[in-house]
């Protein structure tokens, strides 16, 4: 069985964004879900794993600045 630790939406230009933290017996995870009118596409990581793609996000953040401000010039 699992249970909802915390959850939250974001709408980004047509897509809808979960994110929802959930612990079952085999620990804690997020489960992000995209909602594209109606398709649905979910991937879910374990908690051992969010400070890892909280790094990757990090850098991709940064060189899509990078870019944006190359373009920019």
């Amino acid at each position: 069985m699992e249970s909802e630790l915390a959850s939250e939406q974001v709408q980004i230009e047509r897509k809808l964004f979960s994110f929802d933290l959930r612990e079952n017996p085999r620990g804690r995870f997020l489960r992000i879900t995209e909602d594209v009118s109606g398709r649905r596409d979910t991937i879910i990581i374990p908690a051992t794993g969010l400070e890892q793609v909280r790094e990757i996000l990090e850098r991709m953040i940064g060189k899509n600045r990078e870019s944006a401000v190359s373009e920019a010039d």
